[in-house]
């Protein structure tokens, strides 16, 4: 098998180091807008959409629907049992992925109806992928996640709807769309943070208070933070929606702080979904609190976006192309720095919307801090998603 094909071979490999070099691309031209104008300086900006929600737009829905197509189209066929996708179903999705990219950049020159088009293609025909592997093995907490997609994909239409003048949905769809992404993280960060942990702790033989994850407090957590995502997209008053957000909030921390989070301060690959799902949590509830008049809406969003899923982000990409080709579960130098960077990123970000006379500064050092972080991601893993899976593998 030629590196080229490998790439496509597995949905992680072209999406994971898709969302990476985008993550650190993306944060560039906004980087860069923003400093022209704080220099007084024209930017050139090709994209229809104002700058600001040309950045909101591509870090949601491409940042975030690379790294969940890479996700999905791998840990879909493990939960199934049935063979993944074929190279050229990952080759084409990753196209229609980028077409999407290209149509929101260069949109200054299209009909809206082509950008939407070619922007809205991506996700249903992921999921119908998707859904023909779930459907032989439906089982509910599988089968949210495919519900989540449809709602992140709803989200995106809103934004569209707005660019073609039809509608005024265009904040609606663009917090709806992180704040799909945040009850994702809900869900799997969930799921995963608690057992990967636990499996550690048992491989250890050393301690047996091992982390608990109750499920009622699991239950509320979720459909809280799916119904402050749904609620955005339905128009639903502010009160209900703040409200939602900070019982979302206070369960998701209540979690995390029965997860054994102490134990894993010296594995890095382990302490970053604690500190990431701690930080997406705090989010809903601080974008709970403004809702209800306490804070900034801006900084919440900033705060669960960067903190909560650029971190989850980072963190399940890196352990997934580890374990899947074969590596040890051990966070590379580089990559465990990237895992530091992105709360400081976060933290700076906060900030600069909270207190008054940061923002500019602030938020150049978090869009640094941001690209860092992702280019150590992509330099230090660009050779094992090119590279054949090792014959030992590395178990969970």
């Amino acid at each position: 098998m030629t590196a080229l094909k490998r790439l496509f071979s597995e949905g992680f490999r072209i999406f994971f180091l898709a969302a990476g070099l985008f993550a650190v691309l993306a944060m560039a031209l906004w980087e860069r807008w923003i400093a022209a104008q704080a220099l007084g300086q024209e930017a050139g900006f090709p994209a229809a959409a104002m700058p600001q929600h040309w950045h909101a737009h591509e870090m949601i829905f491409g940042f975030g629907g690379a790294a969940l197509a890479g996700f999905f189209l791998t840990a879909v066929p493990n939960w199934t049992g049935a063979k993944g996708a074929p190279h050229r179903f990952i080759a084409l999705v990753a196209a229609l992925w980028l077409a999407g990219r290209l149509a929101l950049w260069f949109s200054g020159g299209l009909p809206p109806g082509v950008v939407a088009l070619a922007d809205l293609a991506f996700a249903p025909v992921l999921a119908g992928q998707l859904l023909e592997q779930l459907i032989r093995k439906p089982k509910a907490q599988q089968m949210i996640l495919l519900a989540l997609l449809a709602l992140f994909w709803t989200a995106n239409l809103l934004t569209h709807l707005e660019w073609m003048g039809l509608t005024g949905t265009l904040w609606a769809g663009l917090r709806g769309g992180l704040l799909t992404l945040g009850a994702m993280i809900m869900v799997l960060g969930g799921r995963v943070t608690p057992g990967f942990t636990r499996n550690a702790m048992v491989a250890t033989g050393r301690d047996s208070r091992l982390p608990r994850n109750p499920a009622p407090l699991a239950a509320v957590s979720i459909a809280a933070s799916v119904g402050v995502a749904a609620g955005y997209l339905a128009g639903l008053p502010e009160p209900v929606l703040g409200g939602l957000a900070v019982v979302a909030g206070l369960a998701g921390l209540a979690r995390v702080a029965l997860w054994r989070s102490g134990w894993t301060w010296d594995k890095p690959i382990l302490w970053v979904l604690h500190l990431s799902y701690a930080a997406n949590a705090a989010g809903f509830a601080m974008l709970g609190l403004a809702g209800l008049g306490f804070g900034s809406e801006i900084a919440a969003l900033h705060l669960l976006g960067i903190g909560g899923v650029g971190g989850m982000t980072l963190a399940i990409m890196s352990r997934a192309s580890l374990g899947h080709t074969g590596r040890p579960l051990v966070a590379p130098r580089a990559v465990a720095l990237a895992y530091a960077l992105l709360p400081l990123a976060a933290l700076l970000r906060y900030l600069g919307s909270a207190v008054p006379g940061a923002h500019d500064p602030a938020l150049l050092l978090a869009g640094g801090l941001w690209m860092a972080a992702f280019a150590l991601f992509v330099v230090r893993l660009w050779p094992v998603w090119w590279a054949p899976r090792l014959p030992r593998a590395a178990a969970d």
